[in-house]
């Protein structure tokens, strides 16, 4: 698991295959990654676990694909 105090605002989230999931909004108190609204086709924010994070750089990796993000975490 990657470090929550590298993870910022407006860092890009990408899944496995480096497809865009969403853009970080903040790292909440129960330490899961919220996504920003505005990327979110539903208009809602949408939390990732930080132990789905694969890696932080100059975004966040996750380690699963796009398609299980939304339907495991909802």
């Amino acid at each position: 698991m990657a470090e929550s105090d590298r993870i910022q605002a407006h860092m890009q989230v990408l899944d496995q295959r480096g497809n865009h999931v969403g853009t970080v909004d903040r790292v909440d108190e129960a330490g899961e990654i919220r996504l920003a609204r505005a990327d979110s086709p539903d208009g809602l924010h949408h939390y990732i676990p930080l132990d789905w994070v694969e890696a932080v750089d100059e975004a966040v990796r996750l380690n699963r694909v796009s398609s299980s993000v939304l339907r495991d975490r909802d």
